[in-house]
């Protein structure tokens, strides 16, 4: 069995960098951050808002961007033309180590999609960099609201410089997530609903579980819960069953094909590499890299492919080895498998082999073909001289909560979406909680692609913790389509993340 890591779907979510002004975003330093960080729910933050804020809360006259800009450790970035918001990226100052604060500062970017004061808004975590172009998550359209979106720390620019690596973890990130709320909250007041997709989905689980109060509902999207590192067969079963027969054939023919033309496929790859100035130094090889990417092949395939028709598209093992090297990049994406294109996720690869968790599974398919056994895991991504090591208690204890202690959560998962072999599940002690599968559906799944009684059930409930009453007869959502904010954009990231 090998630990083995896909490509990412981004839901909604643009992957991109701006330039910042000012001080360095990454640079750490000793400096109090200017916001106090008191650890307590919302209603204390209520409680200790400043005068100014309570009393200008519903002033017309008082642009958005002042109020903003006037909370303690927030800075500006740049504003963007959005028709119907006001869109603003922004740097807030936060603590490196949020139990001990010695360890200096550092810059994390945020956006705010701002509709109103007088609307709830949505929290939204993709677990990775944030997006600077505007868009909006399905619950900020569902809700009609505002949208405040994160980047997880360690992602670049939001990196202290030097970094420490053990300050990245999930109670350190809830951190973040949670002084950001208790700043913005003396703003928007109204009803708050953490949110995101994948890792994006898993973040705002995991913020739910260390500051259970903050939010007043949590939608998580196709989020993985690897509750034991150790134990995944539910990826075998899913992978034995998934589709039909003859697709899970013809995908198996195709993956041995890749490994046999190896010596071919493997040339070709570092001429291209070459050329585009890729390297493998981190993996090791572009061998290496070649036999990882196809093992990930089948599971990359689930997550993002429309079942019936790339099943039909899936080539035969006599196909051309142009048209077998268009299909393996169409799939898996040589790119992602160089360190150029694993770069950037660095702090992804790190959490995987200390707190989160990884997924493995056989490759019976690829029997005798196969040269370094046991290469597919986070330790080959991430550089040697990191040190890593597994944190076995983290995964169980938010399992658990959720079990036990899950509040308005709503977790929604795709039936073909590998990700979802291992899901998180809702004990007797869940209260108004759900767990939704879209019939069919890849990594892609979302609230609109349920069948029409859950998509029914899973709207009302959203409004309802909202604070939202819906118009009309039926629960749908309050915001009109907009062909720039609601945009599903699909931008593959490289390989294992969820």
């Amino acid at each position: 069995m090998r630990k083995a890591f896909r490509w990412l779907l981004s839901l909604v979510v643009l992957i991109g960098t701006v330039g910042l002004g000012g001080a360095s975003a990454g640079a750490a330093t000793a400096a109090e951050p200017r916001t106090t960080d008191t650890g307590q729910d919302h209603k204390s933050a209520d409680r200790n808002s400043t005068n100014k804020s309570s009393t200008n809360e519903n002033s017309a006259d008082e642009d958005i961007k002042d109020r903003i800009l006037a909370i303690p450790g927030m800075h500006f970035v740049e504003e963007k033309p959005v028709d119907g918001y006001r869109y603003f990226v922004l740097e807030y100052t936060q603590w490196i180590d949020h139990h001990d604060h010695s360890k200096g500062t550092f810059q994390q970017r945020l956006t705010v999609l701002h509709k109103s004061v007088d609307r709830p808004t949505v929290f939204f975590t993709s677990g990775y960099n944030v997006s600077t172009t505007p868009t909006r998550s399905e619950p900020a359209k569902i809700i009609d609201g505002n949208q405040v979106s994160l980047e997880y720390r360690y992602f670049i620019p939001s990196r202290p410089q030097p970094a420490d690596w053990t300050k990245l973890n999930i109670r350190q990130a809830a951190t973040d997530q949670h002084r950001i709320f208790t700043a913005l909250h003396r703003i928007y007041r109204k009803h708050w609903i953490a949110t995101g997709g994948s890792k994006g989905g898993m973040t705002a689980t995991y913020y739910r579980r260390f500051f259970p109060h903050d939010m007043n509902g949590t939608v998580a999207y196709v989020a993985p819960n690897d509750v034991n590192n150790d134990e995944d067969s539910a990826y075998d079963r899913f992978f034995k069953t998934v589709g039909t027969a003859q697709c899970r054939t013809a995908l198996a023919a195709i993956e041995r094909e890749a490994l046999v033309r190896r010596t071919e496929m493997v040339k070709r790859f570092q001429d291209w590499a070459a050329k585009e100035k890729r390297t493998f130094t981190t993996v090791g090889s572009a061998d290496r890299a070649y036999e990882v990417m196809v093992t990930d092949l089948v599971f990359g395939f689930w997550q993002y492919q429309p079942a019936e028709a790339a099943c039909a598209k899936v080539p035969a093992p006599t196909v051309s080895t142009d048209e077998l090297w268009k299909w393996m990049d169409e799939v898996g994406g040589f790119a992602g498998y160089t360190d150029q294109g694993m770069e950037q996720f660095l702090p992804y690869y790190y959490q995987a082999g200390t707190q989160l968790g990884e997924p493995s599974y056989g490759y019976p398919e690829l029997a005798g073909l196969l040269k370094y056994p046991g290469i597919n895991n986070s330790r080959t991504f991430v550089p040697k001289d990191i040190p890593m090591h597994f944190d076995k208690r983290a995964m169980p204890d938010v399992d658990h909560w959720v079990r036990h202690h899950a509040n308005r959560m709503m977790f929604v998962n795709g039936q073909y979406d590998p990700w979802s072999s291992e899901h998180f599940e809702l004990g007797k002690g869940a209260r108004e909680s759900f767990v939704f599968t879209v019939p069919g559906g890849n990594h892609g799944s979302n609230i609109a692609k349920l069948k029409d009684a859950d998509r029914t059930r899973a709207t009302a409930e959203l409004l309802d913790w909202a604070g939202v009453t819906p118009t009309g007869d039926k629960p749908t959502a309050q915001a009109p389509y907009d062909r720039r904010l609601d945009r599903q954009d699909i931008r593959r990231m490289p390989v294992l993340q969820p």
